[in-house]
């Protein structure tokens, strides 16, 4: 990982934060004035960059502006007095990620510079993973009418509704749209910014679409721009928008008529040059007659409507889309990818897949791990995935959506984990009974303890624990987009417990 980098003329605040970093185990390089980090920036990059704003021989502003222009996904931290917060609010419109008023708790400070590099590193494994992956694969007629519908929206900006089942890859379409249209091209560089509203809790989702002031509610210590400020000049992605609280779609309604909204306890409106691409698995029209989503709003949103397919309507972009997940799974566990035989092939292609693309990724990522050899056989294939006669290509009978179990939590990533439970205590144990009954996951946790049982693993326990609790704390990440503290607090456990775990589990790598 890249240095952390601090730019402020008082000695002592750099020594302070200096050691501070030191002892979390983050490498620092200092300096005391913005015309050095330029300098330095011509051979060398930072994780995060953490300037004050007032210092002898330049602004910290000016340099923030400076850097973003060179690296515009870099996490600037700008460290303020309490005077000078006017300037740390404009400090936001040139693109700084947080800013950091003095005198500072240093736990506090620390814990920020931390989830800047948090953000970093996510951020970079976007990007290298963008860089390496096709945007989307798919011969099928419906999926082509897909590809050219994005190509003819390249040049416009105009709204988009993206409609389509649950994990049909609805995301994808929409930063394909933003990528080729004028905001996305390698000129303007313009940000994407992606928001599950139906992930949010209903008191929060106001202040992460739109931001709130210092002191506008308790816990707001911080003034905090929100995802319309940060796409300014880009595209912002609601994603379930029929999930969205009517009260919340009102405000939406006036930014999307005007360009202008208000802060949480603000009173000066702002504008943001914002193209909004929204999405969803609910019919909007029944939604509207049944009173729970207004009906100017669905028109506002419905200018262009995109229906994303399911996978089930593209069986003959199975094979391909099967052999890219198997590679793609080996390539992240560094591990050589598999091959899979026409057989068993012939059952992916004859499954209905209810979670769509995204079941189908998490199916190979299971072949990954689980397979015994190189080459996939039909038996190899999940449990869930034999309850048939392999059929052709074209469409056939539907297989019943509630004879699907997810698949083994260890392996699935967050969006596809079963509901949250209890931590692990005797559950392995009480598997098996509880299996019988409930069935679901319980039966997948019972097909692989008597798997590695049978084989003979000395350490069936630790394994089956570390793989169910680091996939329930990603999870609560992920749901809580990183923040640690809210994460636990969710689970149920200290936020010392978390941190703890995370680092034994590995989840910070």
């Amino acid at each position: 990982m890249k240095p952390i980098w601090i730019v402020d003329d008082d000695q002592s605040i750099r020594f302070v934060l200096e050691k501070a970093l030191q002892r979390e185990q983050f490498s620092v390089r200092s300096f005391s004035n913005p015309r050095d980090v330029l300098l330095a920036l011509d051979d060398d990059e930072p994780q995060v960059l953490v300037s004050d704003i007032r210092m002898p021989g330049g602004s910290g502003i000016d340099l923030l502006v400076k850097v973003k222009q060179r690296h515009p996904g870099l996490p600037v931290i700008i460290m303020t007095a309490y005077s000078d917060l006017d300037s740390a609010v404009s400090a936001f419109q040139g693109g700084a990620f947080e800013y950091l008023p003095k005198p500072f708790d240093l736990t506090k400070a620390i814990e920020l510079i931390r989830r800047a590099v948090e953000e970093s590193l996510r951020e970079e494994v976007r990007d290298a993973a963008a860089s390496e992956m096709p945007e989307m694969l798919g011969q099928a007629p419906a999926m082509q009418d897909v590809f050219r519908a994005i190509g003819r929206l390249s040049q416009s900006n105009v709204t988009v509704l993206i409609t389509g089942e649950s994990g049909s890859g609805k995301e994808l379409v929409a930063r394909a749209l933003h990528k080729h249209s004028p905001r996305g091209d390698a000129g303007a560089n313009g940000p994407f910014i992606a928001i599950n509203t139906a992930a949010i809790p209903k008191d929060l989702l106001e202040s992460e679409l739109f931001g709130h002031e210092r002191g506008a509610f308790t816990g707001a210590q911080t003034m905090r721009r929100g995802r319309f400020e940060q796409a300014d000049g880009g595209t912002l992605f609601l994603d379930e928008i029929g999930d969205m609280p009517f009260d919340l779609q009102t405000r939406l309604l006036r930014v999307l008529s005007d360009g202008q909204f208000y802060r949480v306890g603000g009173h000066q409106p702002l504008k943001a040059n914002v193209r909004v691409i929204a999405a969803t698995h609910q019919n909007l029209e029944q939604r509207v007659r049944e009173g729970g989503f207004r009906e100017d709003l669905f028109h506002r949103l419905n200018v262009i409507r995109l229906r994303l397919p399911p996978l089930r309507e593209r069986r003959e972009d199975v094979p391909s889309l099967t052999r890219f997940f198997l590679a793609k799974s080996a390539k992240e566990l560094g591990v050589e990818a598999k091959r899979i035989t026409d057989a068993a092939l012939e059952r992916l292609v004859a499954f209905d897949f209810p979670g769509n693309v995204r079941q189908l990724e998490n199916v190979c990522h299971w072949l990954t791990v689980m397979a015994p050899a190189q080459v996939i056989e039909p038996k190899d294939l999940p449990p869930e995935l034999l309850g048939g006669e392999p059929r052709p290509l074209p469409g056939s009978d539907v297989v019943s959506a509630s004879a699907i179990a997810p698949l083994a939590t260890a392996i699935a990533p967050p969006s596809a984990v079963a509901p949250s439970l209890p931590p692990l205590g005797g559950l392995v144990a009480s598997a098996v009974v509880q299996a019988a009954a409930g069935g679901g996951w319980l039966l997948d946790l019972q097909r692989e303890a008597r798997r590695l049982l049978e084989t003979g693993d000395p350490e069936v326990w630790e394994t089956l624990t570390r793989q169910f609790e680091a996939q329930l704390i990603q999870t609560a990440l992920d749901v809580t987009r990183g923040r640690r503290i809210e994460a636990a607090h969710k689970l149920g456990i200290g936020r010392n417990t978390i941190t703890r775990k995370i680092q034994e589990l590995g989840l910070d790598r």
